[in-house]
């Protein structure tokens, strides 16, 4: 039986082509909120930091009806790092819009997230968004979607997609370049006719596949997931059974029932194949499992998400500032907040070490890490964290293997030189390289995962903040050999204390300074970058020594550069292997790994 009523779709793409602002009119336009309503610009964007940086970091299920039809949307991220969010919500749906930006074409995430619908069977409408752009040019993106798609072996039924063109900004979308239209219609009228409805037996046994986990701190876990065959409802027995686990088998109840209308969840007591369902109440729930009815408990599979590249050391806080600015500091606190992660992040695994006192974290990339740490920091979690490391594997042969990136770098053509020299001295190999236009080159590298450690800081430097750089995991390749990442050493606190305009100016003339007056360091943090290759110590506390020949006020007159205040990212970039990061709720410290001057120098000796 078909559901000629609902039609289920994900919208990916690449970051910052404009999805969930296209979600943004789906929802308006099908009369979600009141015409009076203040509804703010990306409202599926819920959380803080997704707000703040402008980025989809988790993936949002809503709902919209249009004439009758009601349409599930599933608006997911498109930064490569989040990519385990996507492969697995692709299970829920029967078609996706694929968005692509109608001046920068396909880029490295378009095609990891296409490869992974097509690997689905799932139908794809391509949607060539923001064609309001001045140097927009809809007509050869048109061509290079096409050639993306013979290029992932795309079935005739995939190659012969609708093309939607689009502004989602204005809230416009016509089928053809040539047509002004002024609303949506012609999107939702593609998707009522090209995306097939759910089909599956309502009368027979249940089965939904947990597709997606939420968290709410009042109801615990929430399951999303859609309903493959037959009907469930509220106070059902039913048993969770996993395709990679065929040992568990747990019987649950179902204590509420959910489905999705707009933003929000509307309580139901039953729910019939081809609808998304979100389901409270089972503690024990997670992400690839079945719920089935007990008389035929039948996992259905589920794809194995792609693993982690990139591994953190994550400890307790063990500076002489411990505990004194954080709410959660202890080992307890902070093995929990980890392991609570693993309940809605799939592509993170958390490792326990030999000391209790730190846990070893596996991520997709250093954004996907950094999004934890900062995430844990505002919560009031004090803690330090390693420099990151690629995890390595080995060949048949026992030949050590590392991750490769696929890096697709825009930039004006006077800054091209630098780049290639730069990605060069770090293994990179150039494959490919074009002119896109107004000016800019656009350059093709395959390069290992540590290559980029450290690099995107230095990056916007050295292209002025014009330079635009998109990654996507290439698999594995031999080792390429060692890299050495900052030529630049650290300037290192002498003493505990308070930093003071006159330690400051002293110190300035050594290098760049990370702090101003009045701020607390201690013996063995980093407040400034060294130009030359080794370590300085630099004594900030340092006050003018007062006779009655020097008055204390000509202080006034030393001039102090301003600090380079650094974000988390960019102090992840900057430490060495050496060094560690101090994440308090008010401060972000680099610090040396030993703090104590002589046994570091000992150490050093001994490497």
């Amino acid at each position: 039986m078909k559901r000629e009523d609902i039609r289920n779709i994900a919208i990916i793409a690449h970051v910052d082509h404009g999805k969930t602002t296209l979600v943004d009119e789906l929802l308006k336009q099908s009369g979600v909120f009141r015409s009076n309503q203040n509804v703010m610009d990306r409202v599926m964007d819920s959380n803080d930091l997704e707000r703040e940086r402008g980025i989809t970091i988790l993936s949002k299920n809503t709902a919209v009806t249009y004439k009758g039809i009601k349409i599930n949307i599933i608006d997911t991220p498109g930064h490569a790092d989040f990519g385990g969010e996507v492969e697995r919500v692709l299970k829920m749906v029967n078609g996706v819009i694929l968005v692509v930006d109608a001046f920068e074409g396909p880029m490295p995430q378009t095609k990891f997230v296409l490869k992974n619908a097509l690997d689905l069977s799932l139908p794809v409408i391509v949607c060539i968004n923001k064609i309001d752009r001045p140097e927009a040019r809809p007509r050869e993106v048109i061509d290079e979607v096409l050639e993306l798609l013979l290029e992932l072996d795309a079935d005739e039924k995939q190659l012969d997609c609708p093309f939607v063109f689009a502004s989602a900004k204005t809230g416009v979308a016509s089928l053809s370049l040539d047509e002004e239209t002024n609303d949506m219609q012609e999107l939702f009228e593609t998707i009522i006719d090209y995306i097939p409805a759910p089909e599956g037996d309502p009368d027979g046994s249940t089965q939904v596949l947990i597709s997606t986990i939420d968290y709410n701190e009042y109801i615990g876990r929430i399951g999303i997931g859609k309903v493959d065959r037959g009907t469930i409802h509220v106070n059902d027995d039913v048993v969770l059974v996993n395709a990679h686990n065929p040992n568990q088998s747990n019987r649950v109840k179902i204590s509420k029932l959910y489905e999705f209308d707009g933003l929000k969840r509307v309580e139901v007591a039953e729910a019939t194949i081809g609808s998304i369902v979100a389901i409270s109440g089972i503690t024990e729930l997670h992400i690839g499992d079945t719920i089935c009815s007990p008389d035929n408990p039948d996992a259905l599979p589920f794809q194995k998400i792609s693993e982690p590249t990139i591994a953190m050391y994550f400890n307790v806080n063990d500076s002489p500032f411990a505990g004194t600015e954080g709410k959660y500091v202890t080992s307890r606190h902070l093995r929990e907040r980890l392991f609570r992660e693993l309940n809605t992040d799939v592509s993170l695994r958390v490792e326990e070490t030999d000391t209790t006192e730190s846990f070893k974290v596996s991520g997709r990339g250093e954004l996907h890490l950094s999004v934890l740490i900062e995430n844990m920091r505002r919560e009031g979690y004090e803690f330090s964290v390693s420099k990151a490391e690629v995890l390595y594997r080995e060949d048949a042969q026992g030949k050590k293997l590392e991750p490769m990136e696929r890096a697709l770098i825009d930039v004006p053509e006077e800054f091209a030189g630098v780049i290639i020299e730069k990605l060069g001295q770090r293994k990179g190999e150039m494959v490919d390289m074009r002119s896109s236009g107004t000016g800019n080159i656009r350059i093709e590298f395959g390069i290992p995962a540590r290559g980029l450690i450290g690099y995107r800081g230095e990056f916007l430097t050295d292209t002025k903040g014009t330079g635009i750089m998109n990654t996507t995991f290439d698999g594995y390749g031999p080792y390429k050999g060692d890299i050495q990442y900052r030529m630049t050493g650290s300037l290192i606190a002498f003493e505990t204390g308070e930093s003071v305009t006159y330690g400051l100016y002293n110190a300035q003339e050594r290098g760049i300074l990370f702090i101003g007056p009045g701020v607390k360091v201690y013996s063995g943090m980093v407040i400034g970058q060294n130009p030359k290759s080794e370590d300085m110590e630099v004594n900030v506390c340092k006050r003018k020594q007062l006779t009655n020949t020097r008055a204390s006020g000509s202080d006034d007159a030393l001039r102090l550069s301003p600090p380079r205040i650094l974000s988390l990212e960019q102090a992840l970039d900057f430490i060495e292997t050496d060094e560690l990061l101090e994440i308090t709720p008010k401060n972000i410290r680099i610090r040396k790994k030993i703090l104590d001057p002589t046994q570091r120098m000992r150490s050093r000796r001994n490497r």
